[in-house]
């Protein structure tokens, strides 16, 4: 299909899904363009602290235009990134391999053999974002790590505690070298200084962020990445299949009064890996418009928030240096069969962050916990005062993931996303265990546990990692995509995001993410020089049949 479109193949999105897709269709030989909503962002331009809401908060209409978008939906508000390098801009760099246990959900077996498949994509995942094990002032050295081994000894599952693996160049602090990761292909990398900022952006430079890998890379092979673009439509060509290609229709994302007109691209296959969120909204409209109406109509379902509870403990004055100064997550400790805990530091100029912590209240209407709140801060109005002074510099975030049942369903009501209750598995609104833990951290460290403000308020949680909403199914009944992210009812239409993954994974996500998408583009034929053609993928597009009982096979269904 060389020459008869504008683009071999457009990449909707520009986080870890769309990077990999990018950087591996332009290493098979395709001319790859990438579309991405948010700006570029050099390292010196990512704010210096969280109250410069302009370079910050993603929110157009408002004149913010930073990077981190907040969504506050029926049941839950997601956090994630917008920009070049998507949520890598300000994620906690924590890079995890979940538990096994996670691909023996009913909705990951028999499709392949996860574990086994994965495995060379992980390493290949790992070695390509620089994931480094954290060894420096993890335990008693580092007061935020420190109390969570204390917990993990009281607790008796000591050996459940372990440093996490981080995308960071721990190199000499704030010295600039060339290259350590990529055989000298990547740009040079200055040395991690512990300021804490992670989540701000790194101004540094030490974070392995998608513009220093594979994005990098994508563009040293001719990839063109164009910021500012918001996709509205992806159309086929033939009115059907999409076997003749695509026509993708961009517009300007700035809101600004006066913005550039429509972008439209052809392209002969499409990634789509605008997030959990994005990617599965995009589906939602581009099906009811008409755009693309094989659409499976599970889109929209098993969208989750990979089982997240982030309630928090403030340190008591004097306990010792400032938590803030570290990475933002350095270890991890299994709760449980299903949970895991994770001690989350903001740096010292990130104190809008915490700013919103709070009493706990008990679960309830919003009017009794409304009450509740009220009546905690009467009492103890010396301890508001004192999370106003402290800021983030005394404040450990406690991040619970479980990859235990629990969903919603996003749905497009008049022109907004909305959420729904799944009444197969609801999502829960409460979890005992993560108030539990934050009353047991702050006892050990005579401080104070606290919770999110809209959680105390509405029991509305939290999460940076959602997932689901276009999942991988056997078939177009039970979800959206197949074993190789392939959308059922079209060719080379792709998928490659957090929304494919239909059960919790009880660990930080964008490893995994990786790791798919790499699975994924691992199975589109090279344009050139293999004696494959094109089409190739496309034959392989049709509704599967349901797997046989038995072993699980390689992977192609």
């Amino acid at each position: 299909m060389a020459g008869r479109h504008d683009y071999d193949w457009v990449v909707v999105g520009s986080g870890f899904g769309g990077s990999v897709s990018a950087l591996r269709l332009a290493e098979r030989g395709y001319r790859v363009a990438v579309l991405e909503t948010g700006r570029r962002w050099a390292d010196d331009e990512f704010p210096r602290s969280a109250w410069q809401l302009r370079r910050y908060v993603w929110a157009p209409g408002l004149g913010l235009r930073g990077f981190l978008r907040l969504s506050v939906l029926d049941h839950v508000s997601v956090a994630s990134g917008v920009g070049v390098g998507g949520g890598s801009l300000s994620y906690a760099n924590t890079l995890l391999v979940p538990d096994e246990e996670v691909f023996s959900h009913p909705h990951w077996s028999g499709l392949r053999d996860w574990v086994a498949d994965l495995a060379p994509h992980y390493a290949e995942a790992r070695r390509m974002l620089g994931a480094t094990t954290y060894t420096h002032d993890v335990g008693e050295h580092d007061p935020a790590d420190g109390l969570l081994h204390r917990l993990a000894v009281a607790r008796g599952i000591q050996a459940e505690y372990r440093p996490t693996d981080v995308g960071v160049f721990l190199g000499t602090p704030g010295v600039r070298v060339p290259d350590p990761f990529l055989d000298g292909e990547g740009p040079e990398r200055t040395g991690c200084t512990r300021c804490g900022d992670c989540l701000l952006g790194c101004r540094v430079g030490a974070k392995n962020t998608l513009v220093k890998n594979y994005l990098h890379l994508a563009e040293r092979r001719g990839v063109d990445i164009l910021p500012g673009h918001e996709v509205s439509s992806v159309r086929p060509l033939d009115g059907a299949r999409g076997t003749t290609g695509y026509r993708v229709v961009a517009e300007d994302s700035s809101r600004r009064w006066r913005r550039r007109p429509a972008r439209t691209l052809t392209a002969g296959g499409v990634v789509l890996a605008g997030g959990a969120v994005g990617t599965t909204s995009l589906l939602l409209a581009l099906r009811d418009r008409g755009d693309l109406p094989r659409v499976s109509p599970r889109v929209g379902s098993m969208f989750r928030t990979n089982g997240e509870f982030v309630p928090a403990v403030r340190l008591p004055p004097g306990t010792g240096p400032e938590v803030s100064h570290r990475v933002s997550i350095t270890s991890d400790v299994r709760l449980d069969e299903d949970t895991h805990v994770q001690t989350l530091v903001y740096g010292e100029h990130a104190a809008m962050m915490t700013a919103a912590l709070t009493f706990h209240t008990r679960p309830g209407p919003t009017w009794r916990r409304t009450l509740q709140l009220l009546g905690s801060v009467l009492r103890h109005p010396g301890q508001v005062l004192d999370g106003l002074r402290a800021g983030s510099r005394r404040a450990v975030m406690l991040l619970h993931m479980q990859h235990a049942p629990g969903a919603l369903r996003l749905v497009l009501r008049d022109g907004r996303v909305r959420t729904e209750q799944d009444p197969d598995e609801p999502l829960p609104t409460h979890l005992p265990l993560s108030v539990e833990v934050s009353r047991e951290m702050a006892a050990l460290a005579g401080g104070l546990p606290q919770a999110q403000l809209l959680d105390s308020l509405a029991g509305l949680g939290m999460t940076a990692h959602p997932l689901g909403g276009a999942v991988i199914g056997a078939t177009s009944e039970e979800g959206v995509v197949d074993a190789d992210q392939r959308v059922f009812g079209y060719d080379r239409l792709l998928v490659c995001d957090g929304s494919v993954i239909p059960a919790n994974l009880g660990s930080n996500p964008s490893l995994t993410i990786t790791a798919l998408a790499e699975l994924a583009m691992s199975t589109v034929p090279p344009a050139h020089g293999s004696g494959e053609s094109s089409t190739v993928l496309a034959t392989r597009t049709v509704d599967p049949a349901p797997p046989t009982p038995g072993p699980a096979s390689s992977g192609d269904s």
